[in-house]
């Protein structure tokens, strides 16, 4: 491919190479770059890129692109926006993959993987799609798995990405849109079919700073889309929605919406409701608890009859759909009578909502075993605190994720949120101890929430990850209480 050709669409200031000259690659890391490839520098949070321009150029780069003017004999196109331009050099590079698949995209602080992962079963089973995912929890093609590192991957991994699901013959992909992937430009130069809000709640702010700002991060994605769905229920729907020129679709709990969930029936096994909208109705029953799955299933609803596909269809699917590992995933307790949950509620809105649900069918103590992850929004902490203690009857306050914080620092921020007055709780650094002491006073009909971890397998302390997977820890604690 040609230099020019890679460089469709990008808004160059100015360049001093040949732009006819033939390109073999791109590369955003100066460590992997080839003899030919053009060099895209990042000006990044932990480091800049462009400090790395002679190792590129060792390694064979032909030319930088840069949104700093190098010195020297430097061959460069210098850009306005570093992150954009990798953004749309990828998809030039690719092939604009994206654009020869239906392109579903899900924004919103909680609910993304569940939405996804329920919505990807939908489509198999109503269109007999081949069907892409790209999410927290890992990526998929069809039924094939990736593993992943972060909900949104950089954009030129997530062309390459594209790319393999166009060629193996995937029809469809539903992905998990964050936040930071909008503002990082990660999702740059795609355009979405149905872009899909869940809700929004205090979460990296951190990076925002402001929640008016998080909020209008995620709704850039309803300017990149035909159809959209919205969670009319949720408190910032008037701001993320306003200006959406695309038909809308709002979905609602409280009878508000054009789609409505009516008869909510609550149960331990799961939820049933009567889904409506335009006249037709259908019983939904899904087999995941939580008055969140409620509004997590309309979600899907919504998208699937954006798509074209009728409410009795995507509700007789969704009837066979399996439950979401790591999302109010039951735990197997052989020869005990109380109930571990593992869930991956890690911001207060998702611990407070997790919480309230499972005290709808709780017939005994609820206990909870939740801590909050370093190198994240600290502003968070002493909130999930309180939440955690108020809402539960028996809490043991732990470690998440430190990463490359001090857990007792972390845990100390959770404790400023907290109080006698409010409930019972216990400190315990160590999170799988703090997962034997709930069990070892777990009684009768009790159940115990292990909040944060959901379907992660590690914890990460001191900047290492070290295996951890909370199902194996509960199995070795019956063991011993055995």
């Amino acid at each position: 491919m040609t230099l020019k050709n890679l460089l469709t669409d990008v808004a160059a200031i100015k360049t001093n190479v040949d732009m006819e000259q033939n390109i073999s690659g791109v590369c955003y890391d100066s460590r992997r770059v080839q003899a030919g490839d053009v060099f895209v520098a990042i000006s990044g949070f932990a480091t800049d890129g462009n400090r790395f321009i002679p190792m590129a150029l060792q390694n064979g780069a032909a030319v930088v692109v840069t949104a700093k003017e190098p010195e020297g004999s430097v061959p460069y196109v210098l850009v306005e926006d570093d992150r954009k331009a990798l953004a749309q050099i990828s998809c030039n590079y690719f092939g604009h993959p994206a654009k020869s698949m239906t392109m579903i995209g899900v924004t919103g602080t909680n609910g993304k993987t569940s939405v996804t992962l329920l919505l990807k079963q939908v489509l198999e089973k109503t269109l007999g799609a081949k069907v892409g995912l790209i999410g927290t929890m890992e990526n998929q093609i069809g039924d094939v798995v990736i593993p992943t590192q972060r909900t949104t991957p950089e954009s030129y991994e997530l062309q390459a990405l594209f790319a393999k699901m166009r060629d193996a013959g995937c029809t469809h992909v539903v992905m998990e849109v964050s936040s930071h992937a909008i503002a990082l430009h990660r999702v740059g130069g795609v355009h979405f079919h149905v872009a899909a809000f869940t809700n929004l709640s205090e979460d990296h702010l951190d990076f925002h700073k402001t929640m008016e700002a998080y909020c209008d991060t995620k709704a850039i994605l309803f300017s990149r889309c035909d159809k959209a769905v919205f969670n009319r229920d949720n408190e910032w729907f008037e701001r993320i929605s306003a200006g959406v020129s695309v038909p809308m679709l709002t979905s609602s709990c409280k009878g508000n919406g054009e789609l409505q969930a009516k008869n909510l029936q609550m149960n331990a096994d799961g939820v049933r409701f009567t889904a409506s909208c335009s006249g037709e109705e259908a019983e939904v029953c899904v087999g995941i608890p939580g008055g969140f799955t409620v509004y997590n299933t309309l979600s899907v609803l919504g998208i699937a009859l954006q798509l074209g596909i009728s409410l009795n269809a995507a509700a007789e699917a969704l009837a066979e759909c399996k439950g979401v590992t790591g999302r109010v995933e039951v735990v197997p307790t052989p020869g005990k009578d109380f109930t571990v949950l593992i869930d991956y509620a890690h911001t207060p809105d998702g611990l407070e909502n997790v919480l309230q649900s499972v005290r709808g069918y709780c017939k005994g103590k609820l206990i909870c075993v939740f801590g909050c992850g370093g190198d994240r929004d600290p502003i968070k902490r002493p909130i999930m605190g309180k939440i955690g203690v108020s809402m539960s009857d028996f809490a043991v306050i732990t470690s998440d994720n430190p990463r490359t914080e001090d857990p007792m620092a972390i845990i100390e921020d959770i404790l400023k949120g907290v109080d006698d007055s409010m409930g019972s709780y216990i400190v315990m650094e160590n999170r799988i101890k703090a997962i034997g002491y709930a069990m070892d006073i777990a009684g009768k009909d009790d159940i115990i929430v292990l909040a944060g971890k959901g379907h992660e397998t590690y914890q990460e302390i001191c900047g290492v990850k070290h295996h951890l997977d909370e199902r194996e820890v509960v199995a070795a604690h019956l063991a011993e209480m055995r």
